[in-house]
């Protein structure tokens, strides 16, 4: 299945985005379970959140991907959305 997680950066937080790039994208590389992923970008063209198409089993199984990210485990994100999704187009 595919899943969706659609993470908002707190306020403020883009240092801690920067800091902890290279660590989430080495978890992409290294889960082998990333589809596509990329940032959502504010008005000021300055990364605020992401969006991560990941092919799990199970929801569970997302939940532990977001979960272990370095993003999250930094405490960036404000919100984190995980919701199944299906690929219609692309």
């Amino acid at each position: 299945m595919r899943v969706a997680l659609v993470c908002k950066d707190k306020p403020q937080s883009l240092h801690i985005r920067q800091e902890n790039r290279p660590a989430h994208l080495e978890h992409i590389r290294s889960t082998g379970v990333v589809e596509m992923a990329g940032p959502f970008l504010n008005e000021a063209g300055e990364m605020c959140g992401s969006l991560v198409i990941l092919e799990v089993e199970t929801l569970d199984q997302a939940r532990d991907w977001a979960a272990a990210d370095p993003y999250a485990k930094a405490g960036l994100f404000e919100s984190v959305q995980i919701t199944e999704w299906k690929k219609v187009i692309g």
